[in-house]
């Protein structure tokens, strides 16, 4: 029992820390990508095939140029965003998300200023061809004249936007339609010399609220296809690689934040991901040139190949109630939407309806998210508190046979294992067991139908937006560390006091020392950085342990066995 028990402590610990990454379902990579019409030809045949003919061009010599003579900006707003557009490339310079906020208190831009400027802006154009990239994402686009464009340069909304340049060689449009909602229409088309080429609108570097080194590392390229989502992280992901789809939607995300493009021919959809370094301050807090760190910013250009490209890109937030909302057509099966974006991980079975409960709480019963985590963590813990009485009265009846079973064990000692006489040793063992009501995983069960509840609200901390610079008391943001440590010191000292009063009546006090001292100890190491919220549920629920544990103490049960803990220790004394 005392082996069972300690194995299940230690693989507790062991799952918490290295779960996500061993869960984590990763694409193959597909080798370095060469311009389709010459290299491509085995891996995208289908593509090309299914391709609508591009409608004819007329000759290089024949289509007059298009360029303005200056670099101007236009504005697209509605209720959610503010995009800052430059006829430069016909790239977007900032992309405002105007209900939310950086770490500064000021507006969030989802664009990474540092990044754009040396990898390129969102909504530039990827090629195969480096000299005809630069091109495309330098000229000088004219904007269309059509378009509901006010004197002061800003777009109307719903409205449209389109953009032209061509030269002797290369003719460019670019069309992008704006609603009320986070997503935006984008068509793109370019022909060199008359011949439609491959060119992927992007978002080449980095995406969300991009300070600290922690958010860098939370970046992820994503896609998804009939109700299967394959991320991957900073370390999978290739510069400069194409994956083939079909994919429902495709592009880069963080924790709470993503672009991603929703493509109008799936079928014949690919993705080039872009990863490259960036050399970022330690401290966004106080930034000092002297001390700099490296990091990797991620990027996707998703479009047709060798075709142009049609679709949408939802640059937004990782919202439950905003993703519900975007449709997505599939190729199989029904119309879904982005609610995938959000990952809850292995356990979002549970994480889910956990997050639905936690936000009703805070719209209907308090409206603040500290305290709607404290509520549900009591009722949570009040409801598994049959377990916790189940596990104690197991243990109890497992302690009761012991003299038994170690007469049985000692009875056997001379056997090896490979006798076959050890066989009835097990046989008299089970036997006993069953006579004296005793179920050998009665005392482990409890506990382990307690995991996936701890790690499905683990999970659904870190993925809920709601929480993100939401306070409580004196923190300011529940999704990030505790500035003053004071919950995961609480969480430690809770444990350690939760330790010392549960009895342990079939474990060496010797054992039962290093556990009581050990366990809070490698908590105490996981949670220092964990998030507020995540550290407030567990710290709570050790609390309400402690005065369950307090309470269980003073039955009959609870004082049988805290009477043969006592015991077991003087006779290890003596």
């Amino acid at each position: 029992m005392e082996r069972r028990l300690l194995l299940v402590f230690a693989l507790t610990f062991l799952v918490i820390i290295i779960f996500q990454p061993l869960l984590k379902r990763y694409l193959p990579q597909a080798p370095p990508a060469q311009p389709p019409a010459q290299n491509q030809s085995q891996q995208v045949p289908a593509a090309s095939a299914a391709t609508p003919a591009a409608p004819a061009q007329p000759a290089a010599s024949n289509v007059a140029a298009t360029q303005a003579a200056a670099e101007a900006g236009t504005i697209v707003e509605n209720e959610f965003y503010r995009i800052t557009f430059t006829n430069r490339g016909a790239q977007v310079k900032s992309w405002i998300l105007k209900k939310f906020d950086d770490e500064h208190g000021k507006p969030l831009d989802l664009v990474n200023a540092a990044a754009a400027e040396k990898y390129g802006y969102p909504l530039s154009l990827w090629t195969y061809d480096e000299g005809l990239r630069n091109k495309l994402n330098s000229a000088l686009y004219v904007l269309d004249s059509d378009n509901p464009v006010k004197s002061e340069g800003t777009v109307a909304v719903p409205g449209e936007i389109a953009f032209a340049y061509a030269d002797s060689e290369v003719a460019v449009h670019k069309t992008f339609r704006f609603d009320r909602t986070y997503a935006v229409g984008v068509q793109t088309s370019v022909s060199v010399k008359g011949s439609v080429v491959t060119a992927f609108p992007m978002w080449p570097a980095g995406v969300g609220d991009q300070a600290s080194l922690a958010s860098y590392n939370s970046s992820q390229i994503e896609r998804h296809l009939d109700g299967d989502t394959q991320r991957l992280a900073i370390k999978k992901v290739s510069g400069g690689n194409t994956l083939l789809g079909p994919f429902d939607w495709a592009g880069v995300t963080d924790q709470y934040f993503a672009a991603v493009f929703l493509p109008d021919d799936p079928r014949n959809t690919a993705i080039v991901t872009l990863r490259n370094p960036l050399e970022v301050p330690k401290d966004w807090r106080k930034p000092n040139p002297q001390e700099t760190a490296k990091v990797e910013v991620l990027g996707a250009g998703v479009g047709t190949l060798g075709a142009p490209t049609s679709g949408r890109i939802y640059v937004g937030p990782k919202s439950l109630q905003v993703l519900e909302s975007v449709h997505v057509p599939t190729i199989i099966g029904a119309p879904q939407d982005l609610r995938a974006l959000i990952n809850f991980g292995f356990f979002h079975y549970i994480a889910r309806p956990l997050f639905l409960w936690l936000k009703w709480t805070h719209d209907k019963i308090v409206s603040n998210w500290g305290w709607a985590i404290a509520i549900q963590t009591l009722i949570i813990n009040i409801a598994l508190l049959p377990l916790r009485i189940s596990s104690m009265r197991s243990m109890l009846k497992m302690q009761r046979i012991q003299p038994q079973m170690k007469a049985i064990q000692e009875k056997y000692k001379k056997y090896s294992m490979r006798d076959p006489r050890k066989q009835e040793m097990n046989k008299e063992l089970m036997d006993l067991q069953r006579q004296a009501g005793v179920n050998p995983l009665g005392g482990c069960l409890p506990m382990v139908i307690q995991i996936p509840f701890l790690f499905a609200y683990y999970g659904m901390l870190g993925s809920a937006l709601d929480l993100r610079h939401a306070s409580w008391l004196w923190i300011r943001d529940l999704s990030a560390p505790d500035p003053w440590y004071l919950l995961p010191i609480g969480f430690v000292l809770s444990m350690f006091f939760m330790q010392r009063m549960t009895p342990q009546a079939g474990m060496d006090p010797a054992q039962q020392k290093m556990m009581t001292f050990m366990m809070p100890l490698m908590m105490g190491v996981i949670s220092f950085n964990l998030a507020s919220g995540l550290c407030l549920y567990w710290a709570e629920g050790n609390l309400i342990g402690i005065a369950q544990q307090a309470i269980m103490n003073r039955t009959g049960l609870g004082r049988e066995m805290r009477e043969m803990a006592a015991k077991r220790a003087r006779k290890k004394d003596k």
